[in-house]
Parts: C-alpha cells; sequence; structure tokens
C-alpha cells in the first residue's frame, strides 16, 4: 500500500468534486436562472437541484482515481482495495463534519441539515468514495 499516493488522490478527487459541485451549481443559478441562497431558504434552489447529481460526480472522479491508485501497485488485491476505500471514506467523513459542519462559514450546514436532510445523497456520495479503489481493481485486474 502507499499511503502517500493514496492520500495525494483523496485529496486530489475530493477537490474535483467540490468544484464540480460548484461549477453546477453556478451553472443552475446563471444559465438556467434558478434561485441562490440570497433568494431562497437554505443553500438556494440551484444547490438543491444539484444534489442527486453529487454521488454520480463521486463514483465517476473516484473511480477513475481508484484505478491510478490500484494500477501503481506492485501487486494489487481486492483487500488493499477495500482498505483504500475504506481510507478514503473515514478521511472524507472526518473532513466533511469539519469542513461543513463545525467551522462557521458563510455555507456552514447544521448537523441535521448535513446528516439526515441531505439524504440519501450523503451516503451514497461515502460510498461511491469507499467503492472508488474497488472499482479501479475490478477494472485493472
Amino acid at each position: 500500500m502507499n499511503l502517500g499516493k493514496l492520500l495525494l488522490l483523496l485529496l486530489i478527487g475530493y477537490v474535483i468534486v467540490t468544484w464540480i459541485g460548484i461549477g453546477h451549481t453556478i451553472f443552475n443559478i446563471k444559465v438556467l436562472h434558478m434561485k441562490s441562497m440570497k433568494e431562497s431558504p437554505g443553500m438556494g434552489e440551484g444547490y438543491e437541484k444539484t444534489k442527486p447529481w453529487h454521488p454520480l460526480y463521486n463514483i465517476i472522479i473516484f473511480s477513475i482515481l481508484g484505478c491510478v491508485y490500484v494500477s501503481g501497485l506492485e501487486t494489487p488485491t481486492l483487500a488493499v482495495a477495500l482498505i483504500a476505500g475504506a481510507i478514503w471514506a473515514i478521511i472524507c467523513i472526518v473532513v466533511d463534519l469539519i469542513g461543513w459542519v463545525l467551522i462557521k462559514h458563510p455555507w456552514r450546514l447544521t448537523f441535521k441539515e448535513f446528516y439526515v436532510d441531505y439524504q440519501p445523497w450523503i451516503t451514497l456520495i461515502y460510498i461511491a468514495i469507499f467503492l472508488g479503489p474497488v472499482i479501479g481493481y475490478l477494472i485493472v485486474r
């Protein structure tokens, strides 16, 4: 297991899916003329309409990065892919809790908003992140 490469790919994936989500929200507001968070309750219509797409962004991006990770291993195994997926999912759960719930900022969500109201999307996102290296393993082997 190459922990440094695993963590770097996680960071790259996290940044990519975050920027895709932001870009999708901006597109909805500017091009499709959906309401922003200033014009509607919560995070705004422009963001709310992106939620069903979040698991899709994650399964695509993290599966690609899973392929990159697994293909770089001397001996790829399903066990290593499962461990890598678990590491990615656990780190994302902790980072999300800190970054989206605990730290105060304009887009901060309450625990309920993030972990209850964001269902089933947040659970599907974490499953997608976990499966990224596993799908990568299945493609590469």
